[in-house]
């Protein structure tokens, strides 16, 4: 009698939670959204075997506004900034824009530039482009920088401080230099994956060099290789890193900009130069371009053809003295950078003197402390280079600078290495010596007594070039006058030997710009022969000078460095040419 009552509720209680089974379920919490993946790129391009600080003071605004100068650069330094801006990244990338390597400080080009590898490999870069000068020696050369081993591909003897050479690590791209097999001489691209399901993001990367390669580097080195347009490079490149996954794509590119002489290096006024008619012909894909060759700072936003977003560009100077520290963010669910951002930083290493003027640390801006296993490294090789370096070779009246920012830039140091080039080949019949100035790498600076050593003047001429005499005709010699200023490579004026002379006007039309040319006083004929010399680069038509090439009955000479060190070993301080023997006819 009581349990029906009991039961009641029971059934109730059924009802009740069938009533709830029937209720529609409240809607399951939305899959939270994957944050954006952050990746630090740091950068650098134009390091150039500078394993020691170069003495360079990179210019900087302060706080206040004034500008500053900071002593930069110097592997072990180097090392030390690279850990540092690594420390900010969960994902981390570290690449360069080619040149690496050759033009390089004398512990490194002595020794072919296994230590540059060596410090590259220690501090842990993973992408290289492959520059112009890595042409320097030779592909075959330049293989083995990639893949060890002491094979001797040059003059000098490999793996001779270190009994074993690896070769890097790193990977060196080259997407636009192709064998006659129609494969890469490098990989062309690499992807790089980061993070875990959801949140991966995958990179790619482009690593190519500039179109002009063969005419900057001795025909030799670049044989059986074409290098193919730039800008149809990485649109190719780009498209398949896209179907092959990439969310972003990164372009290393040792091409670059010129920006103003007084540009900010983390700012981008009047920017021209070789890199600009490339990007204006990118297709969309392109996320950042990390470029080089030019050896100028700058931090770029450029306008891309076919998108309404700006293309970001950095380029970190020279010789290991800045990185630049640059930002993406990423979203992993779209694929789409949603920000990129970039600063150049000044790898500020130690104070120096030059001259009356001292550059000392300032604390107002980060200081690296050197790597002692890096520098320990280097040691290992200034030291072995001592003994080439301290040598005396002979005695200079005067600082022999390397001039900037005009086209006769090679001022009384060309002048000075033509006429040593010039009494090296007299036997040849030389009666004319031509030097190019972008082959001129540093200033010829002697001693307070005057003296000069071997090291001095192997920083001004690292290429180690034999010396070639060869015939032409007046009518060939105007023609590759002309070319100083025609369309197909930058402006520079030739510096010549003494007893020649030519004036110009640039302002008449290309092809009609040399008004006069002399040798000795006397008028140079268009059917007469002379016998001119020039080292092995422009010989092969370097530096877009190929009217070189059409000389008859070639000499070998000696190398440029023995040239010069014999034109220096007199008894008295050896005078600086300062006459100009090439005369503008505006001035």
């Amino acid at each position: 009698m009581r349990l029906f009552p009991l039961i009641l509720p029971f059934f109730a209680l059924l009802g009740a939670c069938a009533s709830i089974s029937q209720a529609p379920a409240p809607a399951a919490p939305s899959a939270k959204a994957p944050e954006p993946v952050e990746v630090g790129i740091i950068a650098l391009n134009d390091f150039h075997g500078a394993l020691e600080p170069p003495k360079l003071a990179i210019p900087v605004t302060s706080r206040n506004g004034s500008k500053v100068l900071l002593p930069a650069g110097g592997a072990a330094w180097l090392a030390d900034a690279v850990k540092e801006l690594r420390a900010h990244y969960r994902y981390s990338l570290t690449v360069s824009a080619g040149d690496l390597t050759s033009a390089s400080q004398l512990a490194s080009s002595l020794f072919l530039d296994e230590p540059s590898v060596g410090v590259m490999n220690r501090i842990g870069l993973d992408f290289n482009a492959v520059g112009n000068h890595e042409f320097d020696r030779g592909s075959k050369e330049l293989l083995r920088l990639q893949n060890g081993g002491c094979e001797k591909n040059s003059l000098r003897q490999p793996c001779a401080v270190e009994d074993h050479f690896p070769g890097a690590s790193y990977r060196y791209l080259a997407a636009n230099v192709v064998r006659q097999d129609g494969s890469t001489l490098f990989p062309g691209t690499a992807l790089r994956q980061f993070g875990h399901g959801a949140e991966q993001v995958t990179i790619g990367l482009v690593g190519l060099t500039l179109k002009g390669t063969p005419a900057l580097v001795s025909p030799g080195g670049v044989k059986g290789l074409t290098f193919t347009d730039e800008a149809d490079t990485i649109n190719r490149a780009t498209a398949s890193l896209r179907q092959r996954g990439a969310d972003a794509v990164i372009v290393l590119i040792h091409q670059g900009l010129d920006p103003a002489e007084d540009n900010d290096p983390n700012s981008c006024d009047g920017a021209a130069g070789g890199l600009l008619p490339i990007v204006n012909r990118l297709n969309p894909g392109v996320d950042l371009i990390v470029s080089g060759h030019t050896h100028r700072a700058y931090i770029c936003k450029l306008p891309q053809a076919g998108s309404d977003r700006k293309l970001l560009v950095t380029s970190a100077g020279k010789y290991g003295t800045m990185l630049t520290d640059i930002r993406l963010k990423i979203d992993p669910r779209s694929g789409i950078v949603q920000s990129r951002s970039a600063h150049n930083v000044v790898v500020q290493s130690e104070a120096f003197r030059q001259g009356d003027t001292s550059y000392p640390v300032h604390a107002a801006f980060p200081h690296f402390t050197p790597d002692q296993a890096i520098a320990d490294y280097v040691g290992l090789y200034t030291a072995a280079a001592d003994r080439f370096a301290s040598r005396k070779v002979g005695q200079l009246a005067g600082v022999a600078e390397k001039e900037e920012g005009h086209p006769d830039r090679g001022g009384a140091l060309g002048r000075l290495i033509a006429d040593s080039q010039l009494a090296a080949t007299r036997d040849a019949g030389a009666q004319i010596a031509f030097m190019n100035p972008f082959g001129i790498r540093a200033t010829l600076a002697p001693a307070e007594d005057g003296s000069v050593t071997f090291a001095d003047i192997y920083k001004v001429q690292p290429f180690n070039n034999q010396l070639i005499t060869a015939t032409f005709t007046g009518a060939q010699l105007k023609r590759l006058l002309e070319q100083q200023f025609d369309a197909e490579g930058p402006p520079q004026i030739l510096s010549a030997s003494q007893g020649f002379r030519f004036t110009y006007d640039t302002s008449r039309p290309e092809g009609e710009r040399i008004l006069s040319m002399s040798l000795n006083g006397q008028p140079v004929m268009p059917q007469e022969t002379y016998r001119i010399t020039s080292n092995s680069f422009l010989a092969g038509g370097g530096d877009f000078f190929t009217v070189f090439t059409e000389g008859g009955d070639p000499t070998i000479g000696v190398q440029d460095l023995v040239a010069l060190e014999q034109w220096l070993d007199i008894d008295h301080p050896r005078p600086l040419p300062q006459e100009p023997r090439a005369i503008n006819a505006d001035e």
